[in-house]
């Protein structure tokens, strides 16, 4: 397992041992969703945690920032192959979600709530040129 996934695994653990509270891997408190994902040539089933922004109480945005990575994250591309997919919420337990990618302004006013929300996303955003898209989980 890699040193990644190790990590991934810890919070998860602790996202549900705790009800979706995580201040031992990593200070995010409740800010975080587990997105459950299916790999788009694989077909293997994933988990991955994210950082999360409430939109209403049937929409969870999540950015695909990968910490500033030149390419996107695994899940980002398994979300375009297979957009119905669940999360794991700290409020809401388990929530059946479509995955739509926002564009233009809709993208824009959703990016710059992350950033209000942890200087990490600013900090990301300055070390790659792409564009981090940002994904709308709409409740199904």
């Amino acid at each position: 397992m890699s040193e990644h996934q190790d990590w991934n695994a810890r919070v998860v653990a602790e996202f549900r041992d705790n009800g979706g509270t995580v201040t031992e891997a990593a200070p995010f408190g409740r800010s975080l969703v587990l997105l459950h994902h299916v790999g788009a040539r694989s077909g293997t089933e994933r988990v991955s945690p994210l950082a999360h922004v409430r939109d209403g109480d049937d929409t969870w945005l999540v950015a695909a920032s990968k910490a500033g990575a030149p390419d996107n994250p695994d899940w980002f591309h398994n979300l375009r192959a297979h957009p119905e997919v669940a999360i794991e919420t700290p409020d809401d337990g388990t929530v059946e979600v479509r995955a739509e990618e926002l564009a233009g302004d809709d993208r824009d006013r959703a990016w710059e709530r992350f950033k209000e929300m942890s200087d990490g996303f600013r900090g990301y955003e300055a070390k790659t040129s792409r564009t981090i898209p940002v994904v709308a989980l709409r409740r199904r």
